[in-house]
């Protein structure tokens, strides 16, 4: 078995990412990119309005004609986030097969490569969901709750089967999910592994909890 040394990740080492095609052009666009390194490093309580606009090399007036107030840039981001991550696991729900697990492979290797592709975008939106209001945090809830919804059907449809040795499904659903969730804290292109062999092992873990050995090809 080969071992690969492993450090820290950097902050400065992650590019500021955003999922092509939804994220506003102009002015709108560059203050989400803004926000959200602000965010990643200091949290949505340690950057103010003025950082945010200062980054973005206009002043606080103009920022607030795009964003009432600093909930709604977060609310954007956090969406944003929670939208990629479901629009992928529907895409890998209905690209994999019968067999529950290469669907549960589907379903990880897409959770994963949301965090590797967009590990800024997924820590803020992990980490500092918690900062908005039930009105605010509903819309990203109720993706997370699709996409929770996709992995525990498929739990469930391999616990059935006999395909999964699962003693509690919804735990089992939690476990998984939380793996993907951490690649976000320290994926990066300073790291020695790549976006691919991160998913390759993940869905491994994910088969090893559900007693399933990888699925063929």
């Amino acid at each position: 078995m080969t071992q690969t040394s492993w450090d820290p990740r950097r902050l400065t080492a992650v590019a500021v990412e955003l999922p092509e095609g939804v994220t506003p052009p102009g002015t709108r666009g560059r203050i989400l990119r803004a926000a959200l390194r602000l965010f990643a490093e200091y949290g949505f309580h340690g950057a103010s309005i003025r950082d945010i606009a200062r980054e973005v090399g206009i002043n606080s007036a103009t920022l607030y004609a795009h964003y009432p107030a600093k909930e709604h840039v977060l609310a954007e981001l956090i969406r944003l986030g929670h939208e990629e991550l479901r629009r992928r696991m529907v895409e890998a729900a209905g690209a994999a097969g019968d067999d529950p697990a290469e669907q549960l492979a589907a379903l990880v290797r897409a959770q994963v490569l949301v965090h590797t592709d967009y590990p800024l975008l997924a820590l803020v939106a992990n980490h500092e969901l918690h900062a908005l209001s039930p009105e605010s945090a509903a819309p990203a809830l109720a993706l997370r709750e699709e996409a929770r919804q996709l992995l525990l059907a498929v739990l469930e449809r391999g616990a059935t089967a006999g395909a999964f040795d699962v003693a509690d499904v919804p735990l089992t659903g939690i476990a998984i999910g939380s793996l993907g969730m951490r690649v976000a804290n320290w994926f990066g292109p300073d790291q020695p592994y790549t976006r691919e062999q991160v998913a390759d092992a993940f869905v491994g873990f994910a088969l090893r909890l559900v007693g399933s050995p990888l699925p063929r090809g």
